[in-house]
């Protein structure tokens, strides 16, 4: 005998196979949150460009998704603050301030509105971005809701809560408009009630407590973090998600109106552009975790391209609703699948910086998508605003290659 000491091995945990019930139950009351939250966004697509028509004169019709650009602006100023909010207060603190600035943004535009005033609407996007800013780290806070076996599903199910404002938002897009004059103020108060009712849900959330390793662990500068190459892939990927689908979601609006269609259709077309943004998010968890992220992201970008071939056939009722609904589908494949894969690059001492870099990239180009769609339109036409569309689209899927043939074991 040698004298050792044989240890037993312990066999590994199994993985289980279903989120636990404390676990689920969190993540649907933030899905809950971002179904609302989504509503009032998807609410004030439908709406704020048509509102805006209502009070500027016929040479300032190219700015009329201005006030939307500045919500894109407002997310990108203030998403790193939110962020920073958060990794200090947790993350019911900082949700909370977001609903509480979306209800005084709502209220800005209302009362814009009511004034005639362009640039009170246009300060009221500012304060609704901040809210939108919250919104989307709802994804992030799910991955820390739920067991790291199901970081996928979760983000999908969060996600999953736009189904609802697919529904909400449009039919609030629809039947508030005209409930008194001026008009579309009643679709920007009811933004307003959609957000007291966030910040009341958000107080049921059990979210994890604040931990000093959270903000003292061992931490990489934001410039070696942002840096991995597949961090880029990431960011590039959601960039162009968000990107391309608020550049066309933007000014679909505006283009039904213009190819002679009735503005009734602007709600039924965001309808269904948001049921294919968020309806597949009941299973693209799955789908990640069965065929892999990259091959996700690539089905995406097919999507996407298809929205497009779709957009340059005809100008139709269906031609539009076709064409949004690939849009939507398309955005979450890339989109979801670009934020599972960001997950993978940071340390939980991290995670502040390196999600709000990822979310200050994609709302700044946002921002300009946004700003860019009504003046392309306006002067260029809705084909035109395609192809530019097209080509953004066709750089993602340049970046998602590239990164597989070089990193193969990865992709």
């Amino acid at each position: 005998m040698d004298g050792s000491i044989k240890v037993q091995e312990t066999p590994a945990a199994p993985t289980p196979t279903r989120m636990p019930p404390r676990s689920l139950r969190n993540i649907a009351l933030l899905a809950m949150c971002q179904a609302l939250t989504q509503s009032s966004n998807t609410l004030m697509f439908a709406s704020s460009a048509l509102a805006v028509l209502t009070i500027v004169s016929p040479d300032m019709r190219m700015w009329a998704n201005l006030p939307i650009t500045m919500q894109h602006l407002g997310v990108m100023l203030t998403v790193f603050p939110a962020s920073m909010l958060m990794m200090r207060r947790g993350r019911k603190f900082g949700f909370r301030t977001g609903s509480v600035m979306g209800m005084v943004g709502a209220s800005l535009a209302a009362l814009g509105l009511g004034l005639g005033s362009f640039p009170v609407m246009c300060l009221g996007g500012i304060f609704l971005g901040n809210a939108i800013a919250n919104m989307q780290l709802y994804r992030f806070a799910a991955v820390e809701l739920a067991p790291g076996a199901f970081r996928a599903q979760a983000i999908s199910y969060v996600t999953a809560g736009g189904v609802i404002a697919g529904i909400v938002g449009p039919s609030l897009a629809r039947f508030t408009p005209d409930l008194w004059v001026p008009l579309f103020q009643a679709s920007f108060l009811a933004v307003v009630v959609v957000h007291i009712l966030v910040f009341v849900i958000l107080g049921f959330i059990e979210f994890p407590a604040v931990k000093p390793e959270d903000t003292a662990g061992p931490q990489r500068p934001l410039f070696e973090i942002v840096t991995q190459p597949t961090y880029m892939v990431a960011c590039a990927g959601a960039i162009i998600a968000f990107g391309v689908m608020s550049f066309v979601m933007a000014a679909s609006p505006l283009a039904i109106v213009q190819c002679g269609l009735s503005r009734t259709e602007a709600p039924i077309t965001i309808f269904v552009h948001v049921m294919g943004m968020f309806l597949p998010s009941f299973f693209t968890g799955h789908l990640i975790s069965r065929f892999g992220i990259f091959n996700v992201m690539t089905a995406g970008v097919a999507v996407l391209v298809a929205g497009v071939i779709v957009a340059l056939m005809g100008v139709t009722e269906w031609h539009f609703r076709l064409t949004m609904t690939l849009n939507g589908l398309g955005w979450n494949f890339l989109f979801v699948g670009a934020t599972t894969l960001l997950t993978t690059t940071y340390r939980p001492s991290e995670r502040g910086k390196a999600q709000a870099f990822n979310d200050f990239m994609v709302f700044g180009v946002t921002t300009v998508a946004s700003l860019m769609a009504s003046v392309v339109l306006e002067l260029e036409g809705w084909a035109v605003l395609n192809y530019v569309a097209l080509t953004l689209v066709l750089i993602a899927l340049a970046v998602i290659t590239v990164f597989r043939l070089r990193h193969p074991s990865r992709a």
